[in-house]
C-alpha cells in the first residue's frame, strides 16, 4: 500500500508526518503500521524511513481539529529502533515545532502573513502548544537568520509557547508527591527530583552518578548508561508508568533521564568552547537509553520550570536571576524565556527552526484498511 507522507525536520529531530486520515482505520494497527513505515525493529532501519537514531525514528500524526479554539490535533510517537515498540506516552518538543509549518503547507490552517499562529493540541499530554510561524507570499518562510545548536545553517524562527504544561504525562507536577526522592541504586542511595512539565524528567546531580556534567555523548560509556537506565527504571516505577523490570521495554521514553550540573566551561560537539558565564547550568539528557546529541525541547521546558521550584535538586544548582534560562547541552546553549504573572509561570517560550524535506509516498509491506482513498 502507498501512504502519503511528509518528512520534516523540527528543531534537532526529524519525523515522518502523516495525516490522520491516512492512518489505518483500526487504531490497534497503528503500532504495526508505524513500525512497518520506519523499518523497525532493525538497528539500521534499512527497510524503512527511520534514520537508525532515536532522534530520527519518530512520527507525527496530524488532524485538523474540530475542538473549540484549537487548529490542529497532534499525536507524537517514538518508534523503537531495535524493539517491537511504539511509545505514545510523551511528546517531542522539537517535532512540535514542525507541526505548524506542516499544517500550513498542507492547507489545514490558512496562511496569514506575516505571522500565522497555530494552536496545537498534543493528544499525548492533553496540553496546548501555541506556534508562531512566519509566512511570506502565502507559504511558510524557511529562510532566515535564526540559528539553533545542533542544526547546520540558519532558518526562519518558529516560536513555541507551552502553557499549563504541568503534569503532562502523570497528571502531577511531582509524580511521587515529593520534590526530592531517594533511589536505592546498586551503588548506594541517590537523590533525584522527578518533575513532570511538558514531559516527566528524572533529574540527578552529575557528581552523584560519577559524572562532571560536561561529558559529550561519545564520552558516556555503556557501563554508565546501564547505571543511568537502572535509576530511570526505578523512577518509572515510582511514577507508576511501568514496573522497574519492564521499564526499558514498556516505557523507554519517559521519564527522561537527565544529568544536571552547575555552569562549567566545556567544548561542545562542534568544537566550540562554551563558557560557564554564558549558561545557568549544564545539562545532559538521555533519549531511548542513549545520550541525546543536543537537548529535547520538552526537557528544556521541564528544566526551566524546575529552576523556579523550591527544594528540588535544580534549585540548588540553577540560580535564576532573570526570565531567560540558559541551558548548556552537548551541541551548544539553548535559551528559554519565562512569562511570569504575579511571580508564577504562565508560559515558557522557545525558538526553533523547521523545514519540509520530502513529500511523497511510503510503501508498506502489508496491506491496511485506510480512511483516506489516496492510500
Amino acid at each position: 500500500m502507498r501512504v502519503p507522507v511528509v518528512v520534516m525536520r523540527g528543531g534537532t529531530s526529524k519525523a515522518v508526518f502523516i495525516n490522520f486520515e491516512d492512518m489505518p482505520t483500526d487504531r490497534l494497527l497503528w503500532d504495526e503500521f508505524l513500525l512497518d513505515i520506519m523499518g523497525s525493529p532493525d538497528h539500521r532501519q534499512i527497510d524503512g524511513l527511520g534514520g537508525a537514531n532515536s532522534l530520527t525514528s519518530k512520527a507525527a500524526i496530524i488532524k485538523k481539529s474540530e475542538l473549540e479554539e484549537i487548529d490542529i490535533e497532534y499525536t507524537f510517537s517514538q518508534i523503537s529502533i531495535e524493539n517491537q515498540l511504539v511509545d505514545f506516552k510523551g511528546n517531542c518538543g522539537n517535532i512540535s515545532s514542525a507541526v505548524g509549518p506542516y499544517a500550513i503547507e498542507q492547507g489545514l490552517v490558512p496562511a496569514i502573513e506575516p505571522i500565522t499562529t497555530v494552536r496545537i493540541f498534543n493528544t499525548n499530554t492533553q496540553k496546548i502548544i501555541i506556534a508562531e510561524v512566519e509566512v511570506e507570499n502565502g507559504q511558510v518562510k524557511t529562510e532566515g537568520m535564526c540559528s539553533i545548536p545542533g542544526v547546520p545553517g540558519t532558518g526562519s524562527p518558529i516560536y513555541l509557547s507551552f502553557t499549563n504544561a504541568e503534569g503532562a504525562v502523570t497528571g502531577k507536577l511531582f509524580p511521587t508527591g515529593n520534590s526530592i526522592d531517594v533511589i536505592q541504586s546498586p551503588k548506594g542511595p541517590i537523590n533525584v527530583s522527578i518533575i513532570d512539565v511538558a514531559n516527566p524528567l528524572v533529574f540527578v546531580n552529575a557528581k552523584d552518578v560519577g559524572l562532571t556534567g560536561t561529558e559529550l555523548p561519545h564520552e558516556i560509556t555503556q557501563k554508565k548508561l546501564t547505571e543511568l537506565e537502572n535509576i530511570r527504571s526505578i523512577a518509572a516505577e515510582m511514577c507508576q508508568l511501568s514496573s522497574k523490570e519492564d521499564a526499558t521495554k514498556k516505557s523507554p521514553a519517559v521519564p527522561k533521564m537527565t544529568i544536571i550540573a552547575p555552569p562549567m566551561d566545556y567544548i561542545d560537539v562542534t568544537g566550540v568552547e562554551r563558557k560557564a558565564s554564558d549558561m545557568d547550568c549544564t545539562i545532559r539528557m538521555m533519549s531511548m537509553q542513549k545520550p541525546h546529541q543536543a537537548l529535547a525541547i520538552t526537557g528544556a521546558i521541564c528544566t526551566t520550570a524546575g529552576a523556579f521550584l523550591k527544594d528540588s535538586i535544580l534549585s540548588d544548582i540553577i540560580k535564576v536571576n532573570q526570565e531567560v534560562v540558559r541551558l548548556g547541552h552537548p551541541a551548544g546553549i539553548m535559551e528559554t524565556k519565562v512569562e511570569l504573572i504575579a511571580g508564577s509561570i504562565n508560559a515558557i517560550k522557545v525558538v526553533r527552526t523547521a523545514r519540509m524535506i520530502l513529500e511523497g509516498y511510503a510503501f508498506t509491506k502489508k496491506n491496511y484498511e485506510f480512511t483516506s482513498k489516496l492510500a
